[in-house]
């Protein structure tokens, strides 16, 4: 089974990323590239929020890995001067642990929960009346003896992020009141992230090599930073220059990354659907044995990109091969193909 977080195309965060994006993420909306439906919602509920000076409504952020989530948190924060708690659902193990971050926010605060569809449910029932009344209710003492204390919390915004909106209680995802879908970015907002990255790194790249490495990007900021990383490394040791369209395809050939920003893994699922399952519908658990892969890892890390430019189809029967991904793997394609099998 392949570790898809050390691959230099997954979304999904690395240790290398941490001090990388720190540097480069934008502080203000008018600086964040892309997203421009989200940004505009944004803009106009801030506005409004400063306006009638409140805190912001509840926001919940959704979309892959590596778009631009936990700095959208940061750039909502700045706008509305206030400062931004950071955690994680997995973090927060007992309902004290948030009764210890939420009676420590200041008025008007955000607080920014990662993974929010992993938080713990006993946990989940003490946010509800966080978030719909700005109070915690603590039982205080045990058996006969116990009693329910209210606390009364400061006005907060909570932001939640999740790769996964749909494993999100309903009424959890019911109190946010405000929901943003962050969608993959296209190849002239990854080429002018890229271009803002280098001059930031101190690297110089011209418009058609960072264009090259947008392509390969799979539409993830994330990840076009990473491999913008790898191809500086590859131009200082092999080149000793610049990275030009040459050198950025060099790098990204030896990286076994190709022109559409699919590595060894998508391949092997894509030979999985069209040789091993001889372009019949395949059933999730199915695949996943097939390919040795976890179920949850397939359908979250490889699955988007690989529908996103219509390589695979989610049908009722399974996941299936399109003639776009035959034609990329070199196989010829026939419609008839699953009577040929049978």
């Amino acid at each position: 089974m392949s570790n898809h977080e050390d691959r230099i195309i997954s979304g999904t965060k690395r240790q290398e990323d941490q001090a990388a994006e720190l540097s480069l993420r934008p502080k203000w909306l008018s600086d964040y590239i892309g997203q421009d439906k989200v940004k505009e919602q944004l803009s106009i509920f801030i506005d409004a929020a400063r306006h009638r000076r409140d805190a912001l409504d509840h926001c919940l952020l959704y979309g892959p890995p590596g778009l631009g989530k936990t700095t959208l948190a940061g750039i909502i924060a700045n706008e509305m001067g206030v400062n931004m708690r950071i955690t994680s659902g997995p973090a927060i193990e007992r309902p004290g642990d948030l009764a210890s971050i939420l009676t420590n926010l200041g008025q008007d605060d955000v607080l920014f929960i990662d993974e929010i569809h992993r938080i713990n449910r006993t946990v989940e029932e003490v946010l509800y009346p966080a978030m719909e009344d700005f109070a915690l209710d603590i039982i205080i003492g045990k058996g006969p003896t116990a009693r329910s204390v209210r606390l009364d919390l400061n006005r907060f915004t909570l932001i939640g992020a999740t790769t996964r909106a749909g494993l999100l209680t309903s009424p959890l995802r019911d109190r946010f009141g405000v929901m943003l879908n962050l969608e993959l970015y296209d190849i002239e907002s990854l080429t002018t992230i890229i271009r803002r990255s280098a001059q930031i790194f101190g690297v110089g790249i011209d418009s058609e090599g960072a264009k090259e490495i947008a392509k390969r990007s799979r539409g993830t900021p994330r990840i076009a930073n990473r491999l913008l990383k790898r191809v500086r490394d590859y131009a200082q040791v092999m080149h000793g220059t610049d990275i030009d369209v040459n050198i950025a395809k060099s790098a990204l050939k030896l990286f076994e990354i190709d022109h559409l920003g699919l590595d060894q893994v998508d391949r092997k699922i894509l030979l999985a659907l069209i040789e091993s399952f001889r372009g019949q519908p395949v059933g999730l658990d199915t695949l996943a044995a097939a390919t040795g892969e976890e179920k949850g890892t397939l359908e979250d890390v490889y699955e988007p990109y690989l529908l996103q430019i219509g390589f695979i189809s989610r049908t009722p029967r399974g996941r299936q091969a399109m003639p776009n991904a035959y034609e990329h793997m070199g196989i010829p394609y026939e419609q008839n193909e699953q009577e040929r099998f049978i």
